[in-house]
């Protein structure tokens, strides 16, 4: 199962949504039979490499926000202590 494919949410991926919605428009009975499987291989690569990046990039967003709430919070500390 993948996530709804909509071209605006997955840009990385938005070549292969087209060809993989192409070919089920074309072979609209030999999609059941794996005519389209291929694409859909390539699909889910595609979504785990974009997840992986995004995941990669809330990590790092994550890191940052944590060190600068860490300093905030000896400021206030320091503050306090004066």
């Amino acid at each position: 199962m993948h996530p709804p494919l909509t071209l605006h949410r997955h840009p990385m991926c938005a070549e292969i949504i087209e060809e993989f919605q192409k070919c089920h428009l074309d072979h609209p009975v030999k999609k059941f039979f794996g005519e389209c499987t291929d694409l859909k291989i390539k699909l889910d690569r595609c979504f785990r490499q974009e997840k992986a990046l995004k995941r990669k990039a809330n990590f790092e967003e994550s890191k940052n926000f944590k060190e600068r709430l860490h300093a905030y919070k000896r400021e206030i500390a320091e503050t306090n202590q004066e």
